[in-house]
């Protein structure tokens, strides 16, 4: 089968680190992050108390008061993201309505309103039962495609954090192989008590703002928002003479069947994946300028992480910088994915590589190149985001120019 070549025509965002694609693009090349006091709910009792909010948001400041009352926070950040990306493409109209999918990835989705109304309706109060139609994952797709008016495919992944680093893959063979004219593909996801609570049970959450790759970190620090890319074919995109911020040239995943929240410790099924991404992506190793790491922050995680960059890179390993968004946008779960996405494409186009922040020493189990010193001038024109799931959920996208 003849493949289209995908490239990238529109790009949104809206998470805590930036509400739209300017002011995170500002915030990624200025090292500046997102990660604050918490106050969507009450944190008090855990050890960690800050996260990557969007902080000062209100629903009517972009929808109405009966459309803020039907949408739970997740759709209301998908479709802000979305809305974005496609009005920076210019393909409303475009297309015919049929010929435009949605794929997005997803986590907790609505679950914020479903503790509202559990909440309410342990008291004795009346609660709206729409507050619990959002918990399902796939709302969020479907009121994206009913705001856009768009009705082609449709689908929602949940494959924890690396849902919508999947969803970008699914949505290029969907425009790769000619099945749809474009695909609106990302993911949305946001703090919920559940989630916060989970993790912290967990002991995976930094009471201070995390630090990938450095000595002495201890967790995450989460985040929510939602971000997402409008994908369509190289020859339609000229056509039209669509700006074009970038391609997806290949992506992987698998999953690593070894335990339900660790990693598989020596990196050898993420290395794995990593080379099948590249190899599917058409291109060598050695093309690979810079790789944006799961990069979580938790002593495991980093540590395999650069485990699997040795493997995958070998003697080369040290001109092949590994870093991490997180810190700066914090951990977006269903989203992270897409955000993380987002920011290599930013990055690749500005011909940087971000700075990992809140750098707090050396660790002799991370020796490789974090960029902790502050972003670099790069003329890499391709480069790897990585998403690293529970469940062993692998996904690497191959991203370039």
């Amino acid at each position: 089968m003849i493949k289209n070549k995908v490239v990238i025509t529109g790009l949104g965002v809206f998470c805590g680190a930036g509400k739209n694609v300017s002011d995170f693009s500002n915030n990624l090349l200025n090292g500046k992050s997102g990660i604050c006091e918490l106050d969507l709910f009450d944190v008090s009792e855990f050890p960690s108390r800050i996260g990557c909010q969007i902080k000062g948001y209100d629903p009517l400041d972009y929808f109405d008061r009966r459309s803020a009352h039907k949408l739970s926070r997740a759709d209301q950040f998908g479709i802000i993201a979305a809305g974005e990306a496609i009005e920076a493409s210019g393909i409303s109209g475009l297309y015919s309505p049929y010929d435009v999918g949605v794929s997005i990835g997803a986590g907790a989705a609505g679950m914020i309103q479903s503790e509202q109304w559990l909440k309410s309706h342990l008291v004795g109060d009346t609660a709206s039962p729409v507050l619990l139609r959002g918990l399902l994952p796939d709302k969020t797709s479907t009121e994206i495609a009913l705001r856009y008016g768009l009705a082609g495919y449709q689908g929602t992944v949940t494959t924890a954090c690396s849902s919508s680093a999947t969803a970008i893959g699914w949505g290029a063979d969907l425009v790769a192989t000619g099945q749809q004219k474009a695909v609106i593909a990302g993911g949305s996801d946001t703090l919920s008590l559940l989630t916060f609570g989970g993790f912290n049970s967990l002991k995976v959450v930094d009471s201070e703002p995390c630090s990938p790759f450095s000595l002495g970190r201890q967790g995450i620090s989460l985040g929510e928002g939602a971000a997402f890319l409008v994908l369509e074919s190289e020859a339609d995109a000229a056509a039209r003479g669509a700006r074009i911020y970038g391609t997806v040239l290949g992506y992987a995943l698998a999953g690593e069947a070894y335990h339900m929240t660790a990693p598989e410790p020596t990196g050898s099924t993420a290395a794995r994946v990593m080379r099948d991404a590249i190899t599917l992506a058409g291109i060598k190793v050695d093309q690979v300028g810079w790789v944006n790491a799961h990069g979580t922050g938790t002593p495991l995680n980093d540590v395999v992480e650069s485990n699997a960059m040795k493997l995958v890179f070998g003697d080369r390993v040290g001109q092949v910088p590994l870093i991490s968004t997180k810190a700066m946008t914090g951990h977006c779960l269903g989203a992270a994915g897409s955000i993380e996405a987002l920011a290599t494409i930013i990055a690749l186009n500005e011909q940087i590589i971000p700075q990992t922040l809140n750098y707090r020493g050396r660790d002799p189990e991370c020796d490789l190149d974090y960029c902790h010193d502050g972003k670099r001038q790069s003329a890499a024109t391709i480069a790897m985001s990585n998403s690293f799931a529970f469940g062993g959920n692998i996904t690497s996208l191959v991203l370039g120019l």
